[in-house]
């Protein structure tokens, strides 16, 4: 082994027996951005596609627009489950008193009102399958989840609602030029917009 090569060797964390803690998550030194906690294991987030990061900024901007007084619209934030998963939905709507200040790291699964994953071909499983199953059973009642789809490469959203009886979620609608829903508030969202972003 060359020096050179011994030098841009990586030095990955070992986890313990039991798996990682959303305590880990918060304390190990030079984690990625956007490290996840699922089952006590470390998910690290590839490099995003430029859809990624617009269809963020439009769902965010117009879910801000209409959010009542008493909810934030935050992106990119840990939502502690439970001490072994610390998921960070691509955008939450979280309750205001939630909101303690700008060093806050994370939230709470009690205050999330809505969470939206938007899917990328390296997190393609958890947004469909495993996410929503957790989501679902820590009690967040509304899930997005959101795809490109077409030619025009446009979003398409999937709007899911927790059923109280089962704890599973139930897809309530599927968007693909308009999101106009009741709940968890009045949402209107012209997905077309994204043209122009």
């Amino acid at each position: 082994m060359t020096a050179e090569s011994a030098e841009h060797r990586h030095h990955w964390p070992v986890p313990p027996p039991d798996g990682y803690t959303v305590d880990d998550l918060f304390t190990l030194p030079d984690l990625p951005p956007h490290t996840e906690l699922i089952d006590g294991s470390l998910v690290f987030v590839s490099a995003q596609r430029d859809f990624h990061s617009i269809v963020i900024d439009l769902l965010v901007s117009e879910l801000r627009r209409t959010a009542p007084r008493e909810l934030r619209v935050r992106r990119e934030m840990t939502i502690v489950i439970d001490r072994r998963n610390g998921p960070e939905p691509d955008i939450s709507v979280v309750r205001a008193e939630a909101v303690k200040g700008p060093e806050q790291t994370y939230y709470q699964v009690a205050d999330v009102l809505l969470a939206v994953e938007v899917v990328s071909p390296d997190s393609e499983a958890r947004d469909r399958d495993y996410k929503p199953h957790k989501y679902a059973a820590a009690g967040i009642p509304h899930y997005w989840l959101v795809d490109m789809a077409g030619q025009d490469n446009h979003p398409v959203v999937q709007v899911y609602e927790r059923g109280e009886a089962t704890g599973t979620y139930a897809l309530t609608g599927i968007y693909h030029d308009h999101v106009k829903v009741s709940v968890p508030y009045d949402i209107d969202i012209d997905l077309t917009a994204i043209d122009k972003l």
